[in-house]
């Protein structure tokens, strides 16, 4: 297995990964969100883990947070935007790999804290962060009324 930042030259797995992970986002949205990303290489990374045929196995994106992050108390914060590995591919260690360099670039831009989220109903993705190592600090419901 592979595992290098993810950059122009392998955006097309990139987007696939993406697509996997977000499937209900339209494909012009995740273009221009790499594209976004590859234009603040210092407020963003990503990882792609490919196996030994080449083939895009993981994805892990985060991102440097100055605002508040819920649950953490310093900033900046280091945040992972998504994280997702074929299914083939799962209970591998291609999740905790990938992860293991996102927490390498969060410490070299002075974060102290990595944190996430995810959706009250997705039980598997909350599942996945516990196994990482992740511990739950909250949990909020956001509400919304139209004007």
């Amino acid at each position: 297995m592979n595992i290098a930042p993810a950059s122009e030259h392998s955006a097309a797995h990139w987007l696939q990964l993406r697509g996997q992970l977000w499937p209900h986002c339209p494909l012009p949205r995740h273009q221009e969100d790499i594209a976004a990303q590859l234009a603040k290489p210092s407020r963003h990374i990503a990882f792609l883990a490919h196996d030994a045929a080449g083939q895009p196995i993981g994805l892990i994106e985060a991102a440097l947070r100055h605002d508040y992050v819920n649950g953490t108390s310093r900033s900046p914060v280091a945040f992972l935007e998504g994280i997702y590995v074929v299914p083939a591919e799962r209970r591998r260690g291609v999740a905790r790999l990938l992860l293991a360099r996102v927490k390498a670039w969060a410490r070299q831009h002075g974060c102290d804290e990595l944190a996430s989220d995810a959706q009250l109903d997705n039980h598997p993705a909350q599942a996945a962060h516990l196994a990482l190592g992740f511990a739950e600090s909250e949990r909020v419901v956001f509400y919304k009324m139209a004007l």
